[in-house]
């Protein structure tokens, strides 16, 4: 299934802001910041990266729900799932 750019723009939005934060957090190390701050900043792209693939996987549902021949495959969809956790 191909989703559409509009239908996953937050997730995009999401996954940019992410990826600023990671650079920030490549910084951070480069710099020998304090441990906490680093493994703070790092949890939360990780929780950005999440999010933004729980969003892309519950757009993809919608739009087999919404399909017109129910052709969902249960399986596929739940492996993607699970993949994120």
């Amino acid at each position: 299934m191909e989703l559409s750019p509009e239908s996953v723009k937050p997730a995009t939005t999401r996954l940019r802001r992410a990826h600023g934060q990671l650079a920030a957090v490549i910084r951070m190390l480069e710099e020998g910041r304090d441990c906490d701050d680093v493994v703070t900043q790092l949890a939360a792209v990780g929780k950005a990266i999440d999010r933004a693939g729980y969003a892309i996987i519950a757009e993809g549902l919608r739009q087999c729900m919404a399909s017109e021949d129910g052709d969902v495959d249960v399986k596929k969809m739940e492996k993607l799932f699970l993949s994120l956790a």
